[in-house]
């Protein structure tokens, strides 16, 4: 017999609250993925003003909130997907990424999108590893 795989939903009110039908992160076993954050303030679940640097910097706030919750990190977040609504914003939304990720980099793919959640300029998701990882 198959031994048991752990499922975990992870939530929480320091996020953003899901709007459709999915949740903020599901860990499996000792894997965290985290669904696409957007620069909402989740007080009031509005897109922070200032484009997509200000945009980047609250998703990545959310993302932290939902990676503390599960009980990791950005220092175990091992892939990100960066959508983008304009790849003219790439350099700048780099800068304000590379904040959260200064010695760890993530693998990561960034492109263009035709379009983003409520008009977002910025969506960010991740994969973590929950627990303690150690570098070969």
């Amino acid at each position: 017999m198959a031994s048991k795989i752990v499922r975990k939903i992870i939530s929480s009110a320091k996020a953003p609250k899901a709007v459709g039908p999915y949740s903020q992160a599901v860990q499996v076993d000792n894997t965290l993925y985290i669904s696409g954050q957007i620069g909402f303030i989740p007080e009031t679940m509005e897109i922070v003003p200032g484009g997509a640097v200000a945009e980047a910097d609250q998703a990545l706030k959310n993302m932290g909130a939902i990676l503390e919750a599960a009980g990791s990190s950005f220092e175990n977040v091992v892939k990100t997907t960066v959508l983008l609504q304009s790849i003219n914003d790439f350099a700048a939304v780099n800068e304000v990424y590379s904040k959260y990720f200064p010695n760890n980099k993530p693998a990561r793919a960034a492109y263009q999108v035709a379009a983003l959640p409520k008009g977002a300029n910025v969506e960010i998701e991740a994969i973590a590893m929950v627990g303690e990882i150690v570098d070969a």
